[in-house]
């Protein structure tokens, strides 16, 4: 006679899954790339075509003063509504020129405190860099106060336009 062998099939058991070494790194982890996560920090500004005329609403026939900033390949103009030169700025390398621009809008702004607007115009060519550190320069100026930085509005309302063709 031959021999069976039986076979024992073994069942396997359930195994429970222990998770508590995950579950505690997982504790740690989550807070810690939370804290020290970045956000994004956007900076929108609103900026205006420039206006041409005057608006009829306006109760008196008398011009207002306003300050236009004409961007050139090597100079920036600062100039009033008569197209008057208030200040002719070579650019330099080294990015001078805005440092120049600030101050002199400085002077400008203590002259027409509630001034709040500024037209910048551009050249086709000009530079995206350019055109955005200009509007930096024209819209606050930084002082030091007690030992810290504070940065004050000089022209904030800001309008883009095409600059006149000028030799």
């Amino acid at each position: 006679m031959s021999k069976r062998t039986a076979r024992r099939v073994r069942i396997p058991e359930s195994v429970e899954l222990d998770i508590t070494a995950f579950m505690n790194l997982m504790v740690i982890l989550v807070p810690f790339l939370l804290i020290t996560t970045v956000f994004t920090h956007l900076t929108v500004l609103d900026i205006n075509l420039p206006t041409t005329t005057q608006t009829s609403s306006s109760p008196s026939n008398k011009k207002t003063f306003e300050v236009n900033v004409i961007m050139g390949e090597k100079y920036f103009l600062v100039t009033d509504n008569n197209n008057r030169v208030i200040k002719n700025i070579p650019t330099f390398e080294t990015n001078g020129h805005f440092k120049i621009l600030n101050s002199v809008l400085k002077q400008i702004k203590a002259s027409y405190p509630e001034k709040t607007n500024i037209t910048i115009l551009s050249q086709q060519n000009t530079k995206y860099d350019s055109l955005i550190s200009t509007m930096d320069a024209v819209r606050v100026f930084n002082a030091v106060e007690d030992g810290e930085v504070v940065q004050f509005d000089l022209f904030p309302d800001i309008s883009i336009g095409d600059a006149p063709a000028l030799k």
